[in-house]
């Protein structure tokens, strides 16, 4: 996520065009107002570097749009148990009234700190906002095959996830301290069967074991929440490749344990390949060098045809682009050969909406493929590619009229500080 990581008024006009083009939503007349599930990523680094914090998602009004937060990420140790990845961001760092969601600041002595506290404010102040702590990730995914071995060892990392995170007991604290935070799992194991991070463990037994974590993970929620009286969720993180998904899934399965799955709408191209391309179109573009190609779509039908119920099916999209730059060929620069990644503030070849929006004040023009859903800027020499909020509310409108069952953002970092991405995705999904 994933690899490793748009103003709605502007858009209006594309935004029109858009809806008149797209199929009537039929199934749509069957949802329930709020039915649709809206996901948010929210990482626990990006209170460093990018100084974006739970406060920001709470004022610019994303977080009253939102019905989950996925708190990114809890690593699998190589001791097959949960862990935090950063104590620190997690529970112990006091952050100013500036920087809480309640606009008080954290005090000495009080019983945790930490963005499991600003979660915890921001639950309070969105009464119906679920939060749930995601394991794993691209980085730490290391060790999930050996957790997921053997009935014991799959029981022991669940234990320890449980303990951890849903009953909130924090190390050095006392136990149950931070219960109540999160009401649910979300598993990132990226990826089952399959390569990921550089030095993951991949076994082809990945498969099944998946299924049986899953399982597991599911059995002690639920036990859990007979005692609490309370609903745990389980989801996952779903690959887009067909490759992984077979290596990885039994699809006809997993769904009976977990409430959703989120499935990867980006990275379908990147500038590990040596011309520029499209990374979350909705359908593959007229012209393209590669077939088969990846395109939403055809992710998708994918799982759908592999037996994934469609309202368990959440589409990703992303909140940040792909970039190249020495771009050469002319035209509108797409499908063309180019010199390497192009600059970015945090990261070479990938940059936030917030700043990409920024760029056709700068002499880049915007592209649109409005047949094929994904957007474009071109300068002549650098390109990027991204979604922007004509882009997500047609996808919106896609995911009523296909009757998923909602949209997941990677991640809430990206947006502006209007949280302008957020609002056209619950617009489209009002």
């Amino acid at each position: 996520m994933r690899g490793f990581t748009r103003r709605l008024v502007a858009g209006v006009a594309v935004a029109s065009a858009v809806v008149a083009a797209a199929p009537a939503p039929a199934q749509a007349r069957a949802h329930t107002k709020d039915s649709y599930v809206k996901v948010g990523y929210f990482t626990q680094w990006g209170i460093y570097g990018r100084d974006f914090q739970l406060a920001d998602v709470q004022q610019s009004g994303a977080a009253a749009r939102l019905t989950h937060l996925n708190y990114a990420f809890g690593p699998v140790t190589a001791d097959g148990v949960c862990a935090s990845a950063d104590p620190w961001a997690d529970w112990q760092t006091s952050f100013s009234a500036e920087n809480s969601v309640d606009g008080i600041a954290d005090a000495a002595g009080q019983p945790y700190a930490g963005n499991l506290n600003q979660i915890a404010e921001l639950k309070a102040a969105n009464p119906k906002l679920k939060a749930l702590i995601s394991l794993g990730g691209w980085s730490g995914s290391k060790y999930f095959s050996d957790a997921a071995l053997t009935d014991a060892s799959r029981k022991k990392l669940v234990g320890s996830c449980l303990d951890l995170w849903i009953k909130g007991d924090l190390p050095g604290l006392s136990d149950g301290i931070a219960a109540g935070v999160f009401d649910g799992i979300d598993l990132d194991w990226e990826w089952p069967g399959s390569s990921g991070e550089v030095g993951n463990i991949i076994r082809p037994e990945d498969k099944r074991n998946f299924t049986l974590l899953a399982a597991e993970f599911r059995a002690q929620l639920d036990k859990l929440g007979k005692v609490n009286r309370k609903k745990y969720l389980l989801t996952a993180f779903l690959p887009a490749a067909p490759a992984k998904i077979e290596a990885g899934f039994e699809v006809d399965k997993i769904f009976k344990y977990l409430d959703f799955g989120t499935v990867q709408g980006y990275d379908f191209h990147g500038t590990w390949e040596p011309r520029t391309n499209q990374q979350s179109a909705l359908r593959v573009p007229a012209g393209a060098p590669d077939n088969p190609d990846f395109s939403v779509e055809n992710t998708i039908n994918t799982w759908i045809a592999g037996g994934a119920p469609k309202r368990k099916l959440v589409l990703g999209v992303p909140y940040y682009s792909q970039g190249w730059t020495g771009v050469t060929g002319g035209g509108d620069g797409l499908f063309q050969p180019a010199t390497g990644p192009a600059p970015g503030i945090f990261a070479k070849g990938t940059e936030d909406w917030k700043t990409l929006k920024k760029l056709p004040a700068q002499g880049f023009t915007v592209h649109r493929d409005l047949r094929n859903g994904h957007t474009w800027l071109f300068d002549g020499n650098t390109f990027w590619t991204y979604d922007d909020p004509a882009v997500l509310l047609q996808k919106s409108l896609y995911i009523r009229a296909k009757g998923l069952g909602g949209a997941m953002m990677w991640s809430l970092d990206g947006d502006d500080e209007k949280a302008s991405l957020t609002k056209a995705i619950a617009a489209g999904l009002r």
